[in-house]
């Protein structure tokens, strides 16, 4: 008897025509983050997502 594969639970974090930004529920209780980005995808843990975050919101904006 096969056991069925746990449901990992996903959440659009935002979204624009060309990329996105998504979290995941993890079946052990992390929580990881995706960036969709063309043709890469960058996968982070919490830790890591939190100073990406920081990151960007350090980063000038454009005009």
């Amino acid at each position: 008897m096969s056991k069925e594969p746990p449901e990992i639970s996903t959440k659009t974090l935002a979204e624009t025509d060309n990329y996105i930004a998504w979290s995941a529920s993890e079946p052990d209780g992390e929580t990881t983050y995706h960036l969709e980005l063309g043709n890469v995808t960058l996968h982070f843990f919490n830790e890591e997502w939190q100073e990406l975050m920081q990151l960007v919101r350090a980063l000038p904006r454009g005009k």
